[in-house]
């Protein structure tokens, strides 16, 4: 019982801190806000989270590690780029309900959308795929039995997939289409052109 109310008041200090960073502001929301929306002490908050932060990126983090676990349960003998599409479409396809558990899918959504216009959230999340990419990278490297120092190609086919996976992002967050739906089927459809964009000649005879 005293783990489920922990729980709980976890997922509320969550809700409640998104709600406030998307209609508010990020930098113009305190903690005590956070904590005084939930009814708790600002000591309640920093039992769950070190800092402001944490909660902006707490779901994403939940939907990357939904996406690394799914990438080292692909079949062994998947093509990276095979494989890497696979784990993000099929960890999509599950993420509606993993992340409803948290948060409304919607109110992510709209998270989403302020870490992109926020200058100081935005540059911890672009360092924070940096690593992501180098993580994935050892990831591929261990399952194709490379040296991710000595050969270049895990590294290279990260950067291209992570590549996508920007562009479309950016995309779906302009638009007006928020669900998870939508951004599967944006994914689906741009990794599906990587291939072909980079081989092919784009130029009609």
């Amino acid at each position: 019982m005293r783990e489920l109310k922990k729980q709980r008041t976890r997922g509320a200090l969550l809700r409640a801190a998104l709600e406030l960073f998307t209609t508010k502001g990020y930098e113009e929301t305190t903690v005590d806000e956070i904590a005084e929306a939930v009814d708790v002490s600002q000591r309640t908050f920093f039992r769950h989270f070190t800092n402001k932060e944490e909660t902006v990126f707490a779901v994403q983090h939940m939907v990357e590690a939904r996406f690394v676990q799914a990438l080292r349960e692909r079949p062994a003998d998947e093509a990276p780029f095979v494989a890497m599409r696979g784990a993000v479409l099929g960890a999509w396809e599950a993420m509606g309900q993993s992340i409803e558990e948290v948060v409304p899918v919607e109110l992510h959504m709209r998270t989403y959308q302020m870490i992109e216009s926020t200058p100081s959230l935005l540059a911890v999340h672009l360092r924070h795929s940096i690593e992501m990419e180098e993580e994935i990278a050892h990831l591929i490297a261990e399952r194709e039995g490379l040296d991710v120092n000595s050969d270049p190609r895990p590294r290279v086919a990260v950067a291209a997939f992570s590549g996508v996976m920007r562009v479309t992002g950016r995309l779906w967050g302009a638009g007006e289409d928020l669900s998870v739906d939508s951004i599967r089927a944006l994914t689906e459809e741009h990794l599906d052109r990587l291939g072909p964009a980079l081989a092919e000649n784009w130029r009609t005879p």
